[in-house]
């Protein structure tokens, strides 16, 4: 199928108070003059500070619903699924990892058969595009990573980003009938295309993949390979692989896509 935020500006200033305060007896004669207090001290933190914090305190993923609203979760997390174009060929992908030094793009593994690092191109929702390079797929499931790196992007763009929300515990909690959506590419670069779906089983063997997929009743385009399958919280849950005109979709599980991220980016 690889045929081809909401926005969050945080901006800080830490005030720090520095004041300081003496006791003693009130007379009507000033017998010494009291030290003055130190002027108040406003530090301004850099953007470049304040995107190392988000990273460091684990702020620099998607908000997550409380309770289970797919429309209302696709909200929250359509503007971390991006267009891989290839010149003649395109998919889908999306920000897995926000990193001090670049931005992780996970894709399938057949998706970036078609990539070129010196041709590629990202496009973002909001409309704009960037080049990256191939950190490597394995053979081990249809999984692959892009890095785009933060000079690409600059500071104030980077603040407005999220990668999506992974929680490998949430894949296990999964049942069938479970209501989740899959978001990937459309032919318009910059247009996202939503589809709903219902898990169907966890871990069911496709010999075409030569594993155990994700396998949900719904719907794909063509370009979408590569996309997010979330579930109605807005956890990722796997990455779109395939899909039928029977309304059957499969897509690499979530652990699998943890474990090619540790196997390939070592983190």
């Amino acid at each position: 199928m690889a045929k081809s935020g909401r926005i969050y500006r945080i901006s800080a200033v830490i005030i720090i108070l520095l004041c300081g305060m003496t006791q003693g007896k009130l007379t009507r004669t000033v017998q010494a003059k009291e030290p003055s207090l130190p002027p108040h001290l406003i530090q301004s933190v850099s953007g470049q500070d304040i995107y190392r914090g988000m990273i460091a305190l684990d702020l620099s993923h998607c908000p997550v619903l409380g309770e289970a609203d797919a429309e209302k979760a696709c909200e929250n997390v359509r503007d971390s699924v991006v267009r891989i174009d290839m010149e003649n060929a395109y998919g889908s992908g999306v920000i897995f990892r926000m990193t001090t030094d670049g931005m992780i793009i996970a894709t399938n593994r057949h998706v970036l058969e078609y990539w070129q690092d010196e041709t590629g191109v990202i496009w973002f929702p909001q409309g704009f595009y960037v080049s990256a390079r191939a950190l490597g797929s394995t053979q081990d499931c249809d999984v692959g990573f892009l890095k785009v790196e933060n000079s690409e992007l600059g500071i104030d763009t980077l603040l407005t980003l999220r990668s999506v929300p992974v929680e490998e515990e949430i894949y296990t909690a999964l049942s069938e009938g479970d209501e989740a959506f899959c978001l990937g590419a459309d032919r318009t670069a910059g247009e996202i295309v939503y589809q709903e779906a219902f898990v169907g089983e966890t871990g069911r063997y496709i010999d075409i993949f030569g594993g155990e997929m994700l396998y949900l009743h719904g719907f794909a385009k063509e370009g979408m390979s590569g996309g997010g399958i979330f579930d109605a919280y807005g956890h990722l849950i796997g990455l779109l692989a395939g899909g039928t005109w029977q309304n059957e979709v499969a897509g690499v599980p979530v652990d699998q896509v943890l474990q090619a991220y540790r196997d390939i980016v070592g983190e």
